[in-house]
């Protein structure tokens, strides 16, 4: 038999919760079973490259066509390049892993008669939208699942608030969480070493996009208030985004001990410099960041959003607020950096549930699965069964 062609598409790897997945799924999935080709748009300049930060062993083929662009011809420049790509590598699979990405990959597989079509939602693709757009993102989105033959929803909640929203069928909806592992976690004193924090006094930490949704204004107001309460208390952002030039002027303002770092490769030791990780977004699908600070041992305050209750279990692995109780984030943080025993219980059962639940294994295995039965359930794939090639008037 055969492996399995899959070609697999993105518009972007810049740092977030797709690409590393996506990456994962590359390494991750065996080759003797599974042949893989990915194509990805190109990282614009300013935005954060994961492939360089912690992917650089992942093999990308271009489509420069692929531009963060609204030009209507740039979409199609960039739709013939994916039944190019299609006719030339004939994939059984094609799966997408946003929305840009998805319309593109759909359309082109559906004219090139692939004949199992895959899309994830590592995010809800309509949240926080209140623009004239939004009817036409929900029917492109209804439109687009009818063609598709299985869907991914990051959590329960992405999946049943587009089923609520008539994208897709139930039966067409795997839940499928995302994977993180991260590299060995140094101690805390040779973590701040690295990253230059002086003083032995308390370090919240944020990582991720400094951007609007990522609500990066609320970090500083908790630094205020913890400041009055805990002198020596550090704030640390990790990431860069397009809000971090208002926020770093906001904290300079304001004279508060918070430290700007830019992505890093070595995120781990980050996570290991801080004694309570913070997340204050508006919206989010399932985040990586407190996947990663629930590994590396780290008890997480964040607000109720998304599928972060999947993952901080309150009162257990960490603290859950309303996302406009700015007063419970700052009595939540403070809690945890008042009492060491429970940062330290919190911390070990935060390991505990989601090295397992939620590393890279479990996600590659899940996938291999629900490839496996989308081919089974059409007859499989062995050599004498393989596509017709498509012909050229039948790609256009």
């Amino acid at each position: 038999m055969r492996p399995l062609r899959v070609l697999r598409i993105i518009s972007r790897m810049t740092v977030g919760e797709a690409a590393p997945q996506v990456g994962a799924l590359l390494r991750g999935l065996d080759p003797d079973r599974f042949e893989q080709r990915l194509y990805a748009g190109p990282v614009e300049p300013g935005e954060p490259d994961y492939r360089r930060l912690r992917a650089a062993d992942v093999p990308v083929r271009l489509l420069p066509e692929l531009r963060r662009t609204a030009r209507p011809t740039d979409r199609l420049r960039a739709l013939s390049a994916l039944v190019t790509a299609m006719r030339e590598f004939r994939p059984d699979l094609v799966h997408s892993h946003d929305p840009l990405s998805g319309a593109l990959a759909r359309a082109a597989a559906l004219a090139c008669r692939v004949p199992i079509r895959v899309h994830s939602y590592h995010d809800h693709p309509l949240a926080g939208r209140r623009s004239p757009t939004t009817r036409y993102a929900t029917g492109l989105e209804w439109a687009l699942a009818r063609t598709t033959s299985a869907l991914v929803a990051v959590n329960t909640q992405v999946r049943d608030e587009l089923l609520a929203a008539r994208i897709g069928r139930p039966d067409q909806y795997t839940v499928m969480p995302p994977g993180a592992s991260l590299s060995p976690v140094p101690d805390r004193v040779e973590a701040r070493r690295r990253l230059g924090l002086a003083g032995t006094g308390p370090v919240v930490a944020s990582v991720g996009a400094v951007t609007a949704v990522k609500r990066p204004d609320r970090v500083l107001t908790v630094a205020r208030a913890v400041r009055r309460r805990v002198p020596d208390a550090r704030f640390l952002f990790c990431g860069e985004g397009d809000h971090l030039a208002e926020t770093v002027a906001a904290a300079e303002a304001d004279n508060l001990a918070v430290t700007f770092l830019p992505w890093r490769s070595d995120v781990e030791t980050v996570y290991a410099a801080a004694d309570v990780v913070l997340l204050t977004s508006d919206h989010e699908g399932t985040p990586l960041a407190v996947i990663e600070a629930a590994q590396a041992g780290r008890p997480v305050v964040a607000t109720d959003v998304g599928g972060v209750a999947e993952v901080v279990r309150h009162e257990r692995t960490g603290l859950l607020c309303d996302r406009w109780d700015l007063d419970g984030l700052c009595r939540a943080v403070l809690r945890l950096l008042g009492d060491a025993e429970l940062r330290g219980r919190m911390g070990r059962a935060a390991a505990a549930d989601t090295r397992e639940a939620f590393g890279t294994p479990r996600l590659v295995a899940a996938t291999r699965d629900l490839y496996h039965r989308l081919a089974l359930a059409r007859g499989g794939w062995a050599p004498e069964y393989v596509e017709p090639v498509p012909t050229l008037a039948r790609c256009r």
